[in-house]
């Protein structure tokens, strides 16, 4: 390993996307993933989950998460599910669960930090791209020495990610009742706002879904230009979906193709464009934010 790669491993740039689930981060991981020097994780919380090993298929994949795995000391009492109450939202709410949160959290960071520091090793990354969504394990990254972190905080219409949690036949993903979604909205949102106002603003960008898919060159080079990349725009007809660890069902495709389209929500519900009047205004207050049409900075 060069001098070079080998100080970019050891203090990687992690592009960390916060937000609700069902939003298109996954789309938006693997443009980026595109990018020179950019490496699309896919969600890299799953990965205490499975011990390092990837569900998804692929002998490329599977040697490189276990080159990271090699890597990297962890403490049992984290895998599994023992790293879910540092992470899930709702588990502000288990007191139960506190004195737990508080004996693991600091080998929780510890070992987050050096699992990023086995991907950018293994990849030759400098750019690290994590698509977990959780606001509080973006509270635990801002935490870290040993990294660089840019957070994007992507949301999309409310209609659509609701309607999205309340498909069935879909695999691997759980149906919820319109009630239970905007719930989940809400409390994600106000804990991201929360998380995204305490990044400096050097190293935050708030990205509507709706924009991306409008606009995606204007709005992939805005974001490089914010993390500090010099990468050009990947072409958009040919993206690879790459080795991500975890990520929707797009990752088992090769390639896919992103063309600039309008997105129209769903039609939906009262209630749910009730709900999400006050974050209609919250967002619009939202800067540095990304916007269609705008070019990136001269280099």
């Amino acid at each position: 390993m060069s001098g070079a790669r080998a100080q970019r491993a050891e203090r990687p740039k992690v592009i960390y996307v916060i937000g609700a689930g069902h939003s298109g981060s996954t789309i938006l991981g693997l443009t980026l993933g595109n990018c020179d020097g950019v490496f699309f994780a896919g969600e890299v919380a799953r990965w205490l989950r499975y011990d390092g090993r990837p569900l998804l298929e692929g002998e490329e994949r599977a040697r490189l998460w276990r080159q990271v795995r090699e890597q990297v000391d962890v403490p049992p009492d984290l895998l599994r599910l023992g790293a879910r109450p540092l992470e899930q939202s709702t588990a502000l709410f288990r007191v139960g669960t506190w004195a737990a949160q508080r004996r693991r959290r600091a080998r929780y960071r510890r070992v987050t930090e050096d699992v990023y520091r086995a991907i950018a090793r293994v990849t030759g990354a400098s750019h690290v791209v994590d698509t977990s969504h959780f606001p509080r394990r973006a509270h635990h990254l801002q935490k870290l020495d040993g990294i660089d972190l840019y957070l994007l905080f992507l949301v999309r219409d409310p209609q659509s990610v609701v309607a999205s949690y309340g498909r069935e036949n879909v695999p691997y993903k759980q149906t919820w009742k319109m009630g239970t979604a905007n719930a989940y909205l809400w409390l994600t949102y106000l804990l991201s706002v929360v998380v995204f106002l305490r990044q400096p603003r050097s190293r935050r960008l708030f990205v509507r879904h709706e924009a991306f898919v409008a606009d995606p060159q204007a709005v992939i080079g805005q974001i490089l230009d914010c993390v500090g990349s010099r990468s050009e725009v990947p072409d958009l007809t040919a993206l690879r979906t790459g080795l991500a660890f975890q990520g929707n069902r797009l990752l088992r495709e090769d390639l896919v193709a992103l063309r600039p389209h309008p997105e129209e929500p769903p039609r939906g519900s009262r209630l749910t464009a009730l709900a999400h009047l006050p974050w209609r205004a919250v967002f619009a207050l939202m800067r540095p934010a990304a916007a269609p049409g705008r070019r990136r900075r001269e280099s």
